[in-house]
C-alpha cells in the first residue's frame, strides 16, 4: 500500500485569497517579463514544480533554480543534474540564505538580457534593462534569493510560507530588474504524495495539515528511500538523532515508539519535534525525492 493510500490527508484546502489575487496579478505582469526564474526546493524538485509553469513561461527565457542545495548530499545533486540534463534543462543550485550560487544566476539573467537587447537593436529599438520574475511555491526561498542578488535586504523574508503578499519590482542593477512575487500553489493538487512532501518541507501553510499524519508520512518516505536508494543517502537519520531505528516500523508505529522513548508518550510533541528537526537540517541531508527512473 502506498503512502498516499495510508494517509488520506485533506491538505489542499489551503489556498488563501492573497495567493489567488497575486496569481491573477502575476499573469498580468508576466506580459512585461523577459526572463522567468523558477525556484524549487531541491529536497522535492518535482513536487515544487508548479503545473502551470510551462504555460506561464511560454517562449520566455527560463532559469531553473534549485534552492537549499546545502540540504542534500553532493551525489544527490549530481543525480538531479543528470536527470534534468536528459530533459534539456540545466539547473542552477543555490543556498539563498548564505549567498551560494548567486553569481551564476545573475550571469544567466544578464545573458538573456543581452540577447533580448540585440533583438531590440535589430528592430531599431533602444536597449532596456532585462525584466525577470521570481516564481515558486511559498517558502522555497524566493525573497532570500532576491535579497542576496541585490546584496541587501529589500524584500521581507522568513522561514514560513505566505510572507510575500504582493508583487513588487526591485532594481538589481542598470541591466536587471526583478519582480518579487508571492508564493503560488495550484488551486488544488491532484497528487497527495506531492501535498505531503510540501507540508513536510513547510512549503504550504500549517493550518492545512495534521502534524502527526505528516510526521508519520515523513518516516515512511525516508524508510522507503533508505530501502531503494541507500547508496545515495546517509545512514538512517532517526537512529543517529533519536537513538531509535525506524526501519522496522511503519511511520505511525515509529512515532508512537519514539514518543514513549523520548517524550513521555506525547505523540503531538514528538511529531512537531521531528518535523522541526528535519526542516532545520538536524536530521542530516535528507531528500524526499530522487530522480525517477
Amino acid at each position: 500500500m502506498s503512502i498516499t493510500q495510508n494517509y488520506k490527508l485533506n491538505l489542499i484546502q489551503w489556498y488563501p485569497g492573497h495567493i489567488a489575487k497575486a496569481e491573477k496579478n502575476l499573469k498580468e505582469q508576466l506580459k512585461r517579463v523577459d526572463v522567468v526564474l523558477e525556484v524549487r526546493d531541491i529536497r522535492i524538485p518535482i513536487s515544487t514544480n508548479h503545473p502551470q509553469m510551462n504555460e506561464w513561461v511560454g517562449t520566455k527565457a527560463r532559469i531553473l533554480v534549485l534552492n537549499r542545495v546545502d540540504m542534500v548530499l553532493p551525489q544527490v545533486r549530481s543525480q538531479w543534474i543528470e536527470w534534468f540534463k536528459n530533459r534539456g534543462e540545466f539547473p542552477y543550485f543555490t543556498n539563498a540564505q548564505h549567498g551560494q550560487g548567486m553569481a551564476a544566476i545573475t550571469k544567466a539573467a544578464q545573458a538573456a538580457g543581452i540577447e533580448l537587447n540585440q533583438r531590440r537593436t535589430d528592430r531599431g529599438m533602444l536597449p532596456r534593462p532585462v525584466r525577470a520574475v521570481v516564481i515558486g511555491f511559498p517558502n522555497v526561498g524566493k525573497s532570500a534569493l532576491i535579497n542576496r542578488l541585490i546584496g541587501k535586504r529589500v524584500v521581507e523574508s522568513a522561514a514560513r510560507p505566505g510572507v510575500t503578499r504582493q508583487l513588487r519590482w526591485v532594481r538589481i542593477s542598470d541591466e536587471l530588474q526583478l519582480l518579487d512575487a508571492p508564493g503560488v500553489i495550484p488551486a488544488r493538487l491532484d497528487s497527495q504524495a506531492a501535498a505531503i512532501k510540501l507540508a513536510i518541507c513547510d512549503d504550504i501553510g500549517e493550518a492545512a495539515y495534521d502534524n502527526q499524519l505528516i510526521a508519520a508520512a515523513f518516516i515512511d518516505i525516508v524508510n522507503e528511500l533508505q530501502k531503494t536508494h541507500s547508496h545515495s543517502l546517509p545512514p538512517n537519520p532517526f537512529l543517529k538523532r533519536y537513538d531509535l531505528d525506524s526501519i522496522m516500523y511503519t511511520g505511525e508505529d515509529y512515532l508512537q515508539a519514539l514518543a514513549e522513548h523520548r517524550y513521555k508518550g506525547d505523540i503531538e510533541r514528538t511529531a512537531r519535534q521531528m518535523i522541526t528537526d528535519f526542516r532545520k537540517g538536524l536530521l542530516g541531508s535528507i531528500p524526499l525525492e530522487l530522480p525517477p527512473i
